[in-house]
């Protein structure tokens, strides 16, 4: 069966690489970008020095700050009508998943019109957007080169993944020295997030010849260099490995899917606003444990790829040792459980059949290894608590 391939047109990889932003939306033909970011990027000076760059190459710009983490319908609109009211003809996105995800929808939504909840999979998307660079400044959604947005509905709470082929950004820069000032916490999660994109790519259902490479590579990376850099956040190679290995996990995923891990997430981060990155940590294991019956194969080559099992193990002992090495990882990066985090218990388990529904209604678990019932789901929620 035939797949479709899709990456941006244009990646810019390696430290000081922002510095071609203006040259890349010259190829793009952006005459007016407008730059989607968040509050911490405006006040660290990152973006201001980005509008500095394209102003002095000719490129007049205006700046969206307001984007927020898990982005609501209600923060797409206002940056909609900074696109629109402004006479943008482009998206420059900056910052980590929540500004490229926003600049995704805004882009999608001025173009097509109607709300976000309009193109939730598996509705489609018919016009494609205005050109959009995106710069990440994290290193683990791989936004920067995936297929998707996930978009929090103000109204509901419900969290949707719209897909599409004209979400793929048209450009991409990718520039480790963005990373460097990332804390540990944000390092840790946004690098198994990477992980979690890896694994679930090449597990999936709609795992094929072309994405794995990209997963293999990555998975073997985050694995060796994610504790350097948690530890040491100033280490320039455990960095830039991290950098390129999430944008590889992004390619990944994006030409295959995740599975059961992100439908659970995204439940999860939004009825606790839980990251992204921390709903996937707390999650990875124990979906993997759950799953590996029925993929022994895959899971076997992702222990053997990693190095935590080797060639003389069969496939059921390898699989084993990749369920332990991912909970001993988590207790070394200091995940917390839901009940450490300090959500309440009895909104906690009020809310498992609501998110067990939401989750198996993303469509996501269908791609897993083991297809889960929405009671398996719960019973899955129910055993991460603690």
């Amino acid at each position: 069966m035939a797949i479709e391939v899709l990456v941006p047109s244009i990646i810019k990889i390696g430290g000081g690489a922002i510095s071609e932003a203006s040259s890349v939306l010259k190829r793009l033909g952006a005459k007016h970008p407008l730059i989607v970011t968040d509050a911490f990027l405006v006040r660290v000076g990152l973006a201001e020095s980005l509008c500095q760059q394209l102003e002095k190459a000719g490129i007049a710009c205006g700046v969206y700050s307001e984007t927020v983490p898990d982005p609501t319908t209600t923060a797409i609109a206002a940056g909609l009508r900074a696109f629109v009211q402004g006479e943008h003809d482009a998206l420059v996105s900056l910052g980590g998943g929540s500004p490229i995800d926003s600049a995704k929808a805004i882009g999608m939504l001025s173009s097509n019109g109607g709300h976000a909840r309009d193109y939730k999979v598996p509705n489609g998307i018919p016009k494609k957007g205005p050109p959009h660079l995106a710069i990440p400044t994290t290193a683990g959604t791989g936004s920067e080169v995936s297929r998707f947005t996930v978009i929090t509905d103000s109204e509901t709470g419900e969290k949707m993944l719209i897909a599409g082929a004209s979400l793929v950004p048209n450009a991409a820069i990718v520039d480790f020295e963005l990373t460097m000032s990332m804390p540990a916490r944000l390092t840790a999660d946004t690098g198994t997030d990477s992980l979690t994109h890896a694994i679930e790519a090449y597990v999936s259902r709609k795992a094929n010849a072309f994405a794995d490479p990209f997963a293999m590579a990555a998975m073997k990376t985050i694995w060796a260099e994610l504790p350097t850099a948690f530890r040491d956040p100033g280490n320039r190679r455990a960095r830039e490995s991290m950098m390129l290995a999430a944008t590889q996990a992004g390619m990944a995923f994006s030409n295959a899917s995740v599975a059961l891990v992100h439908g659970m997430s995204r439940p999860l981060g939004a009825h606790f606003h839980v990251s992204h990155g921390l709903s996937n940590a707390m999650l990875l294991p124990a979906v993997t444990a759950f799953s590996v019956k029925a993929g022994e194969g895959r899971y076997a080559e992702c222990a053997r790829t990693i190095g935590v099992a080797d060639s003389s193990d069969p496939d059921s002992k390898a699989a084993k040792k990749l369920v332990d090495a991912l909970f001993e990882r988590n207790q070394e990066l200091e995940v917390p459980s839901p009940k450490s985090l300090g959500i309440s218990e009895e909104r906690y388990f009020s809310l498992i059949p609501i998110m067990a529904r939401q989750a198996l209604d993303s469509g996501s678990p269908q791609n897993n290894p083991r297809v889960p019932t929405s009671d398996e789901i719960a019973e899955i929620y129910r055993h991460i608590w603690a």
